[in-house]
């Protein structure tokens, strides 16, 4: 612990019982459990003085005396330790590997605004969505975006159990030893606290900290630490608990997840809440009504940002009353009653000293500017990303000029920017500084691996042409074959430990059929022909024998996988997680799925328009899913796969059963007291799809005023039509 100001005055403590003070070694069994427990609220208490109200009513000895007979007390006997004891936040037992957790209620992302005028579009959305005039009469929080590592945390009993990452959303990992040395975050809360407690922030490290740790490490003459953010992430996820406890982490409330009960009506209320249980919460948060308020709170914190004491990258902005979060509901990804309004992005002048092209999983020949070293808000940037060969040669999407037409070339002295965990990109050059001998860049016209011809598809439908030029080359083209077993094998995709892009590199390129991968199927007969082989791959350099069984258990813990992981994995062109989650929410199974994209071969049958008639599935989206399943050699890899994985029938949408759940939903016509948007929300939470069109599989229509061929249609088919009035008795619900 880091040295407390001597108090001015030690207040008189509670008289602590005599044997209390009783030499460890007199103590009975009975004393010394009494004496654990006073040990823990004691300590919990002069932590709570010391980090959270700067207001320490003992010295650092004295503080430090109270620990040691903790920790004596503990080695006598070693059976009365409790889970929550101050020992445990200074330090645990390193543990093997971050289990797997699985968040009660997902951990979603905020959708960004980048200027004044999409907070505006927000604010209006949330009217609209609520059928109000906007007026100023909905109030909203604005708290800063910490740059840290975002979290959740359970109680159970008001008892820390569990603490994960945000992961993917909706497995996180399990963080909890190292949380509980974070003295930020309190091991118990006060008798008043619900149940069950997922309390939900952000976990930063300290500028001050920061600059404190990176001198430490360069007068030890060890490596120093980029910035504090990753610093913080790479503390969290450390083995030894330790070494987390070392580190100085700290902690800001903001959120929750499942509460049993719910003990306040507004998001500034529930942060009060949390303030009093003893969390910390971030100081500059404020409710605010109108949109020019809001706007100057945001720019007084962006001109305040460099005295602060942590890194900010924007300002939260959230609906107060809760009862309006549960109307907005959410997107597939974020919610609709929030938004992250970022700063602007933060730039540095270098030198492009060459461009690369990388061959990505769908064949796209992606530009990669190398560049003169350059730190850009604290980070070291090497590369940046072109976009494509048009925004080299100075043209937009529809073929305007951008940067008033400057082309980029080798040589030039560029202008990169980065905006919080943003590819870095080169946004302009510094025309008088260009090079007498720099000529325009010739993209290629082949696959700089495979050689095949690189083309830029033109669009059927609207004749436009692609902005990527691509490879033809398919899985002939080594890149393609790799870059696609890369995503299989990615964090949001199988997620296989220990199979890293280096590891694929070297299974795709050895001719060892032993040991060789080309395909997705191939990682899962890996151990199979290991055993029948002479050459064992934990005699190859940077394998070993723990981490082959390690790396065989780790594979054959995904043999068993959910469906939208499973679809995502596949690398379908356009299909990406949030699709893969929709696609597995509509047919929920596999078999269901295949049958239907196959059946979907034919434009305009039944099958085809139930995949157009998905909310968020495009005709675009709906092409590149045929034009997949079409092709003989993708449905062989997926036959030899399901041979050795099973995927999950999907979840149902809600935790709860409604009269709706299961059900496809289609709202039409002027409906009056809700919105179309709202209408789509409340049936989603309430476990139900929506489709856009009627068919065979719609089973509910929700029909108001003015309805037309979609009535009729569902009137043809027999199905099931609601005004609004009977929806709301339906699902017994008040409008």
């Amino acid at each position: 612990m880091s040295a407390r100001k001597t108090p001015a005055a030690t207040p008189a403590s509670t008289s602590a019982p005599t044997w209390a003070e009783t030499p460890v070694d007199a103590l009975s069994e009975r004393q010394a459990r009494r004496e654990l427990k006073r040990l823990a609220e004691e300590l919990q208490r002069h932590d709570l003085l010391y980090h959270r109200q700067d207001a320490p009513e003992i010295s650092d000895a004295d503080y430090d005396a109270l620990k040691q007979r903790n920790l004596a007390i503990e080695k006598r006997f070693p059976s009365l330790v409790l889970p929550d004891s101050p020992s445990q936040r200074v330090g645990a037992a390193p543990s093997e590997t971050f289990a797997p957790v699985r968040h009660a209620r997902p951990m979603l992302s905020l959708d960004n605004a980048f200027d004044d005028a999409d907070v505006r579009d927000f604010l209006g959305s949330i009217y609209r969505f609520l059928g109000q005039i906007p007026d100023g009469s909905i109030a909203l929080t604005a708290e800063p975006k910490i740059d840290g590592l975002s979290i959740s945390i359970r109680y159970e009993n008001g008892k820390l159990v569990t603490a994960a990452t945000r992961g993917d959303g909706t497995t996180g990992e399990n963080v909890t030893a190292n949380v509980r040395t974070i003295a930020d975050i309190p091991e118990t809360l006060p008798g008043t606290a619900p149940e069950i407690v997922e309390v939900r922030g952000e976990i930063f490290m300290a500028k001050s900290d920061f600059f404190a740790l990176n001198a430490r490490m360069e007068a030890e003459g060890k490596p120093t630490y980029v910035n504090p953010r990753n610093t913080a992430a790479g503390s969290l996820r450390q083995l030894d608990a330790s070494v987390t406890a070392a580190r100085k982490l700290r902690f800001f409330a903001y959120a929750w997840g499942e509460l049993s009960e719910r003990p306040a009506d507004t998001q500034s209320g529930m942060i009060e809440v949390l303030s009093a249980w003893g969390f910390p919460t971030n100081p500059l948060t404020r409710r605010l009504s109108d949109i020019e308020a809001l706007l100057a709170h945001y720019h007084q914190i962006g001109l305040d940002r460099a005295d602060l004491d942590y890194d900010i990258d924007g300002v939260v902005y959230k609906v107060d009353r809760l009862d309006y979060q549960e109307r907005l509901g959410f997107r597939s990804r974020s919610p609709r009653w929030a938004i992250a309004h970022k700063f602007p992005a933060e730039q540095a002048f270098t030198t492009l000293k060459a461009i690369d092209i990388q061959v990505g999983r769908t064949g796209a020949l992606t530009p990669v500017a190398r560049l003169e070293p350059v730190t850009v808000g604290g980070v070291m940037v090497t590369n940046a990303t072109l976009h494509n060969e048009d925004y080299i040669k100075g043209l937009g999407s529809d073929g305007e000029p951008i940067r008033e037409g400057r082309d980029i070339r080798i040589g030039d002295t560029v202008i990169v920017q980065r905006a919080g965990d943003v590819i870095p990109q080169i946004v302009d050059i510094v025309l008088d500084k260009r090079p007498e001998e720099a000529t325009p860049y010739a993209f290629p016209q082949n696959c700089p691996v495979c050689g095949s011809h690189a083309v830029r598809e033109v669009n059927e439908k609207s004749g436009k042409i692609d902005a990527v030029r691509r490879c033809t080359g398919g899985f002939v083209c080594r890149a393609q074959a790799i870059e696609h077993l890369k995503h299989f094998v990615s964090r949001n995709a199988f997620d296989i430990d220990g199979l890293g892009a280096r590891q694929i590199e070297f299974f795709f390129e050895t001719e060892d059929p032993a040991m060789r991968v080309r395909t997705a199927p191939d990682i899962f007969t890996l151990e199979a022909r290991q055993k029948g082989s002479l050459t064992k791959l934990e005699n190859v350099e940077g394998f070993g024998r723990v981490s082959v069984r390690n790396l065989f258990a780790a594979i054959n813990a995904r043999r068993t996988i959910q469906l939208h992981r499973f679809i995502y994995a596949l690398g379908i062109r356009h299909i990406g997680e949030t699709t893969a989650k929709l696609l597995a929410r509509s047919y929920g199974t596999y078999a269901v799925f295949a049958e239907a994209m196959q059946a979907a071969q034919e434009s305009g049958g039944e099958a085809w328009n139930d995949l157009n008639a998905i909310d968020g599935i495009g005709e675009v989206m709906a092409r590149a899913l045929v034009e997949f399943y079409r092709e003989a050699r993708n449905r062989e890899v997926i036959d030899r796969l399901l041979d050795e994985v099973t995927p999950e029938a999907a979840e149902a949408v809600s935790g709860t059963q409604s009269p709706v759940t299961g059900m496809t939903i289609v709202f039409t016509g002027s409906l009056e007291k809700m919105t179309r948007d709202e209408a789509k929300a409340m049936a989603e939470r309430l476990g139900a799809r929506t489709a856009g069109s009627v068919s065979k599989k719609t089973d509910l229509v929700v029909a108001g005023p003015g309805a037309g061929s979609k009535l009729t249609k569902a009137e043809e088919l027999g199905i099931q039509v609601l005004s609004e009035d009977e929806w709301f008795t339906h699902i017994g619900e008040t409008p």
